[in-house]
């Protein structure tokens, strides 16, 4: 389906409108805004906070365009959509460029920046392994998840990444199994959104950026790039927590978002 018409981003909402700025989050590769529920129904008890599909991921629209800048500007309607003036940020891995690139170009649009286990630079390609997975699995002539789960162990394994792509598994409306995510478009334009760093620039406004410990995506060499683009960085490691810090150590990565939003 075409974004011709500039289809907004499918979104799941938190708390009411009077709570003062949105919080809107990103997902990461494969990812959806349901992978964020937690943390969208406890922030959502302060703060309004829109959990949001990347197009060609969750219940967004497909599009054969598929790079950070088109994300970018697929944020920008959002936001002009909901008629808020500016947002606090927050994005994961690959959400993380969208919202690094978003804070750069429209900085009056973003209150306070974070930014989840992803640097501003230039990744080599390290998904090969799970798209040779997927690629392995007939969805249309499975008969149910379990069937996928065992596709998927004769190429990955890890039961946690498994389990992560299981969610994105679904019935259609002819009853087969498909995936929430543009599989082919994904492959197809993975090094315009994945192999690349975010442009030049400088975002000022205050910024956190939130590692793994147990996550190579952010190395201590990573600093001073960072800071050459967003000089008022600080930085924070989520302890016991590979790259999917939200859900590895969610109370820890909790706390330093709401304190860093509070300031």
């Amino acid at each position: 389906m075409a974004d011709t018409l500039k289809e907004l981003q499918h979104s799941k909402i938190y708390g009411a409108e009077n709570r003062g700025i949105p919080l809107i989050v990103l997902h990461g590769l494969f990812g959806m805004a349901d992978n964020w529920g937690s943390f969208g129904r406890n922030f959502g008890e302060t703060k309004q906070v829109h959990l949001l599909d990347l197009r060609n991921h969750g219940r967004s629209f497909h599009s054969d365009d598929m790079s950070i800048a088109v994300m970018v500007n697929d944020l920008l309607d959002y936001i002009t959509s909901i008629g808020a003036d500016s947002v606090f940020l927050l994005g994961h891995s690959l959400g993380g460029k969208v919202a690094m690139q978003f804070a750069i170009d429209h900085p009056e649009k973003v209150e306070k920046l974070i930014i989840a286990d992803i640097a501003p630079k230039a990744y080599p390609p390290h998904h090969d392994d799970i798209f040779k997975a997927l690629s392995a699995v007939d969805i249309a002539q499975m008969d149910n998840r379990k069937d996928v789960q065992t596709k998927l162990q004769d190429y990955l394994d890890d039961p946690g990444v498994i389990q992560f792509l299981l969610k994105n598994v679904y019935i259609k409306d002819d009853r087969k199994l498909g995936w929430r995510f543009n599989l082919d478009i994904l492959h197809r334009k993975y090094t315009e959104f994945i192999t690349v760093g975010i442009k030049d620039g400088v975002f000022s406004g205050p910024t956190l950026f939130l590692a793994g410990e147990k996550s190579r995506y952010i190395l201590p060499e990573d600093q001073v790039s960072i800071l050459a683009q967003f000089p008022n960085a600080g930085f924070k490691t989520i302890p016991n927590a590979g790259h999917w810090v939200q859900a590895e150590n969610p109370a820890v990565f909790d706390a330093f978002v709401a304190s860093f939003l509070d300031q």
